[in-house]
């Protein structure tokens, strides 16, 4: 598609984006008309007749009716709906177009039903995030996108419907004006084994100048690329020169053949990434892409521990956060770069919250979008139409103003991943939060870690890092670490002061266990680049169920 054409649709589209920003005046109005519709559409299904969807008139008859539920409640009808049973959820004639996985913490897998309307939902939130990127930064009209992500076709259900990743059902029905502008074919999502497909997603990448944006969920992914990229240099250049794809890695013979025609000799590239590994020493995305404008990442919660490491592989460029955006759809959508905090999707979903503090109790306050007060953290509720209602995503997100009466939301962490062994309620945002002021006051590189408990003698938390630059001053970081863990939670603070929690001590662990880690956790749930390492965690267990790499045995530095 031609330059001018896709100026056309930026500006077709922009006219949309400033229509929901300006919306966002009566977005109250518009939730409850969201709400009444999912309502009025289900209402005949079986979840709908157990719940008595046909009293529903009204946002109280819809909480007296309907309880806050985890995913547990919604499992055994999600079960009917893949086994073919659509009306046990859903009107008649719905259409489910796959199951998405989600990237949560539990051992039994949690499956959301995608109906053409969660879908069309979804596609929206991207189209307007999208718009505002573009708008932002004209120039990548010209250029192209580098995406990572995960196929949507990974399994079946009994029904016969696809189970996998939702990102990847978005890549493949991209709106035609958007396809040429993606330097991937769809066939690299498919490629099962991560390192082959991180190795191939090089491999056509590098052949180009002209990528202009890259998109994945996670920065870690985006480390672990660019070291990828420098590590496999000699084999990329010579593939890029031959025009091939070496056999080393594992690619099926069917993609393969259908990549061959991508797979080109360019012998005048290869010359130019050699030029830069010689006046660099290394090769980097910085250099290989000198068009490279902007990177789309999550930067809330525990992976805003890797933002630091990006700058050297990428240069410093802006970020701009995808929002708050899971399986169960998206809930923020940010219109600028350098913050995480983005207008909620006011016509997609229904929200309620509930104030973190009250979180558990017996009987919480539950507030509308309308009701929060900046500053204040909030545990979020989610009703859409994959079937969830008043769903607790667990997620633990924060008011950062408001655009009309549209909250502007940040993400802070997952309720889950508080431990509070003696009452200290450690959020893996406070470790993170901690980690990152104690990685810059000791002039140390970043790095993966997890802060694990322990109860052995006393209450302590263990942090656990592989072997690294910081082996050497184990004792100041640790030390560091713990004060500015007291200082960001006082009663943290209080439990170590009163000898109810001993300090920090560092556990050094093997080498590549980290790596090892997210290989298993990304074979469980189909979706490497959706890991979310854990920062903290409040298993007493983690150290021993973590996967052995070697026979080495963990080393213990006191603090």
């Amino acid at each position: 598609m031609t330059l001018p054409v896709r100026a056309a649709m930026l500006a077709y589209k922009s006219r949309k984006l400033d229509a929901f920003v300006a919306g966002a005046r009566h977005a109250r109005k518009t939730q409850h008309a969201t709400l009444l519709a999912k309502i009025r559409r289900n209402q005949e299904s079986a979840f709908g007749r157990d719940f008595g969807f046909r009293e529903i008139r009204s946002l109280a008859d819809f909480r007296q009716r309907v309880p806050v539920a985890d995913y547990e409640p919604h499992r055994p009808y999600i079960d009917r709906v893949m086994r073919g049973e659509t009306t046990a959820m859903f009107a008649e004639g719905t259409k489910i177009l796959m199951f998405a996985t989600t990237s949560g913490t539990t051992n039994k897998p949690k499956l959301l039903p995608v109906t053409g309307e969660f879908y069309a939902a979804y596609r929206s939130g991207w189209q307007l995030w999208g718009t505002g990127v573009f708008r932002d930064y004209r120039s990548l009209l010209s250029q192209t996108t580098l995406q990572l992500t995960s196929d949507w076709k990974v399994s079946h259900a009994p029904s016969g419907v696809p189970i996998g990743n939702i990102s990847g059902l978005a890549a493949e029905t991209r709106p035609f004006y958007m396809k040429p502008s993606f330097v991937l074919p769809l066939d690299v999502i498919k490629i099962r084994d991560h390192e082959a497909k991180h190795y191939t997603a090089l491999r056509l990448a590098m052949a180009s100048q002209r990528v202009g944006m890259l998109i994945t969920a996670n920065p870690s992914t985006l480390v672990e690329f660019a070291r990828r990229g420098d590590r496999e240099r000699e084999s990329l250049i010579r593939d890029i020169y031959d025009g091939t794809l070496t056999p080393d890695i594992k690619v099926t013979s069917d993609i393969r053949s259908r990549l061959q025609r991508r797979l080109k000799p360019h012998k005048k590239r290869a010359h130019q990434l050699e030029s830069i590994v010689e006046r660099t020493g290394t090769l980097y995305p910085k250099d290989v892409w000198p068009r490279l404008q902007v990177l789309a990442v999550w930067t809330g919660g525990s992976v805003g521990v890797y933002l630091s490491q990006l700058p050297e592989y990428y240069g410093d460029l802006p970020i701009r956060d995808h929002g708050i955006s899971a399986s169960e759809g998206r809930s923020s959508i940010p219109l600028s770069c350098g913050t995480q905090a983005g207008m909620l999707d006011y016509r997609s979903h229904f929200y309620e919250f509930i104030p973190e503090d009250e979180y558990g109790t017996d009987n919480p306050t539950v507030l509308e979008a309308h009701e929060l007060t900046p500053g204040k953290n909030y545990f979020l509720l989610l009703t859409n139409d994959a079937g969830l209602y008043r769903y607790d995503i667990c997620d633990v997100v924060r008011c950062d103003g408001y655009q009309g009466e549209s909250p502007l939301m940040s993400f802070m962490n997952k309720g889950r991943h508080f431990s509070s062994i003696t009452g200290e309620k450690l959020s893996e945002y406070q470790v993170v939060q901690a980690m990152k002021e104690s990685f810059a006051a000791l002039d140390l590189p970043s790095c993966s870690f997890t802060l694990a408990p322990t109860m052995e003698n006393r209450p302590r938390y263990n942090l656990l890092l592989e072997p690294g630059v910081h082996s050497d001053c184990t004792s100041r970081l640790a030390a560091e670490v713990q004060r500015r863990l007291e200082k960001i939670n006082l009663e943290y603070g209080d439990k170590c002061r009163t000898g109810r929690i001993e300090a920090i001590e560092i556990h050094e662990i093997p080498t590549g266990t980290w790596s090892a880690l997210r290989q298993q956790r990304s074979r469980e749930r189909g979706n490497f680049e959706e890991f979310k390492h854990p920062c903290l965690t409040s298993d007493l267990h983690f150290i021993e169920k973590l996967p052995r790499v070697d026979e080495s045995i963990t080393h213990r530095v006191a603090s």
